[in-house]
């Protein structure tokens, strides 16, 4: 082997490494979702969480592998081995990496029909979104057709819409998907009673606490791994997502009084609105903007619940669907060079990219879940939502020992 050619492998080898290493910690921000879900739901849904977000996951490799990944980038791996081996196996861990953002989708609606759900219509929800829905939108910004949706936004806007790691290919689309499932499946029993708002006890904050630090870990993977290759990694991403977090963090320290609730999960609301912008933005910019992302949360949280009487239990609405779409048109605001930012951008194109995500999501969501619902129904019945859905659908309860006379 000649010295150019061990040096071209080398490169893939690095290449895939890294890839590879970025998967693992988004990956590994699946246990945050699960996490974050058991700890805000109460003690008889938390075995239901874990098993969702492990179950949607697993539904969702294998949906994206088939049909999602071919559907977003044309690549097809139903060949032999031997061909799946270009590059050192690139676009096979290429797939891994993004599957680790498809699977976000279902993982983001989980939190918000949680207590309620019936089980396997949202997995099947859940698939059409990974495998279908979700990979067609990516084809569109990231994937085999952006030059087809990409050209209208760069004629009007003057540049193409820009999304580093998924403010709302993936965050932005998976918040607004699930409205649609919260608001068909309706409120939990007794969330309003007699006309009354009365919010229900959330089960365990160190758990809670622990699955947004799981994020925020994982989260730099999700946006400094994005660049793809070893040579494309950028320090200013990796800056700007620490900066985003820690102002998510201190303005909901502030607004939210410090809530813990609120805190933790506005350090997850500045990352989400960094991703579009990551490798625009001056980090003093990124900080302001996961401060302002925190602020939406807090207040979209507080009036969802309280004047659109809206039972979304994570908020995910709020929390991946509006700071998502904050992201995407901050990119456009923070990214040009007159604001220390990178330029290259249009807050014309930004916006037109983040209303267009919203409008997708919202009719698609529509769509499926109004479907699932006049055919096999998504909602437990009022007793197995009554007993939770741990026993009812699982048979089994987080802490079995207590049941123990």
């Amino acid at each position: 082997m000649d010295a150019v050619s061990t040096a071209a492998n080398l490169g893939s080898s690095t290449d895939v490494l890294f890839l590879m290493l970025g998967a693992v910690m988004v990956f590994a921000m699946h246990a945050g979702f699960a996490f974050l879900e058991v700890g805000t739901v109460r003690k008889k849904s938390q075995v239901n969480a874990f098993v969702k977000i492990l179950s949607d996951w697993s539904v969702s490799t294998v949906v994206y592998f088939l049909v999602g990944f071919p559907i977003a980038y044309g690549i097809s791996f139903l060949k032999p081995a031997n061909e799946l081996m270009g590059a050192q196996g690139y676009d096979l861990v290429h797939f891994f990496f993004l599957l680790c953002f498809a699977a976000c989708i279902p993982a983001i609606i989980s939190g918000g029909i949680a207590e309620r759900a019936k089980f396997w219509p949202q997995v099947v929800a859940g698939a059409i979104f990974a495998g279908l829905v979700y990979p067609l939108f990516e084809s569109f910004i990231w994937g085999k057709n952006a030059s087809i949706l990409q050209g209208i936004f760069k004629s009007i806007g003057g540049a193409e819409f820009h999304d580093y790691a998924g403010s709302v290919v993936v965050h932005s689309i998976g918040g607004w998907l699930a409205l649609p499932a919260v608001l068909i499946l309706g409120a939990r029993a007794d969330r309003f009673r007699g006309g009354k708002n009365h919010p229900l006890p959330i089960s365990n904050i160190p758990f809670l606490a622990l699955g947004s630090w799981i994020l925020a870990v994982g989260w730099f993977g999700f946006n400094v791994m994005s660049a793809g290759h070893l040579q494309a990694i950028s320090g200013l991403v990796a800056v700007n997502s620490l900066l985003a977090m820690v102002g998510g963090v201190l303005f909901a320290l502030v607004v939210s009084k410090n809530d813990p609730g609120f805190i933790h999960n506005g350090a997850l609301a500045g990352l989400i609105a960094v991703c579009a912008g990551s490798d625009l933005m001056h980090p003093l910019a990124a900080f302001l903007t996961g401060g302002i992302a925190a602020v939406i949360f807090v207040y979209g949280f507080e009036m969802e619940q309280f004047k659109l009487r809206i039972d979304d239990v994570l908020g995910v609405w709020p929390l991946h669907g509006i700071c998502g779409t904050w992201g995407g048109i901050a990119a456009g605001i923070f990214g040009y060079k007159e604001l220390g930012g990178m330029g290259g951008v249009s807050f014309v194109s930004q916006l037109l990219g983040s209303v267009t995500a919203l409008v997708f999501a919202l009719v698609s969501g529509f769509v499926v879940y109004t479907l699932l619902n006049k055919t096999v129904g998504i909602r437990l019945s009022q007793e197995d939502e009554f007993a939770g859905p741990d026993l009812s659908i699982h048979h089994i309860d987080a802490y079995p020992e207590d049941s123990i006379k």
